[in-house]
């Protein structure tokens, strides 16, 4: 077990392994007791934080019947950038993550005790990003979960010029190629509709939401385009958490909100209750 694990509730630390996948991707690996397949969720935080984040959510998913493989974003966690994290560098960060997915994929399908043909993706914040660009281009995942995010990148970092709502700010500044290329509005004609869970505090004054709620419209508007059920985007708000900048976690509700998530991926990943 690694030493960053040490802090972890007993019952996650035991069944927590480190890697690297292809050498230098930190990965943080759970599985209920690595003797069955079980179903996955490859899962990325925030800008700022690490994989390490949060254990309480990754002991619920093992609760579940569900695996972890949860992995430092570019520039964070075991593969620390300063320069990179001060928010100029966010482009940069979702475009290597985006690229190295499919890599990460790949190793997950030779370990005997991941079941590759149930596997999910999720995120929050700029996890959330990735996720949901990544999901505009051809992939092996059956649903997927994000929070505190946004889908729509040109009303995050260009409110005025975008139309989104007042009051909404710049939060860096990037080139406007970059962020279109990142951002899955703009390439949400490749978007294959399949089940999502948003979760999103409606005062996040980091991505605000107005941006997401946006995004979530004219998404369920592509799914219905493509004969898909527009119900299978699931959104769940609240007005108010209590939590950091109502941006990091859900404060008051992360209990409730991490129950909603472990909810929808055992309804859709179908996981084999654990062992006693």
């Amino acid at each position: 077990m690694s030493d960053r694990f040490t802090r972890f509730p007993a019952a996650l630390a035991s069944r927590t392994r480190s890697a690297r996948i292809g050498g230098t991707i930190p990965t943080l690996l759970a599985h209920p007791d690595w003797s069955r397949p079980a179903p996955v969720v490859l899962w990325m935080h925030g800008r700022t934080a690490s994989k390490e984040l949060d254990p309480g959510r990754y002991l619920r998913w093992l609760r579940a019947g569900i695996a972890t493989c949860s992995v430092d974003l570019p520039a964070h966690g075991e593969r620390p950038d300063p320069s990179m994290q001060d928010g100029t560098g966010t482009m940069r960060i979702l475009a290597q993550m985006r690229a190295e997915i499919d890599q990460i994929v790949e190793h997950l399908r030779i370990i005997p005790a991941f079941d590759a043909s149930r596997l999910a993706i999720g995120g929050m914040s700029a996890g959330g990003m990735v996720t949901l660009r990544r999901l505009c281009d051809p992939h092996p995942f059956i649903c997927a979960a994000v929070e505190g995010t946004t889908g729509w990148l040109g009303g995050l970092y260009f409110p005025h010029e975008s139309g989104a709502a007042a009051g909404a700010r710049a939060s860096a500044i990037h080139d406007r190629d970059s962020v279109r290329a990142q951002d899955p509005w703009e390439h949400l004609d490749t978007f294959k509709p399949l089940p999502l869970l948003a979760l999103n505090s409606e005062a996040d004054r980091v991505v605000p939401y107005d941006g997401m709620r946006r995004f979530l419209h004219r998404l369920r508007g592509h799914y219905r385009d493509h004969g898909a059920d527009a119900a299978m985007i699931e959104a769940v708000t609240w007005k108010h958490t209590g939590a950091p900048e109502e941006h990091s976690g859900f404060g008051a509700v992360s209990n409730d909100a991490k129950n909603i998530q472990t909810a929808f991926l055992v309804k859709h990943l179908r996981p084999e209750p654990p062992p006693e």
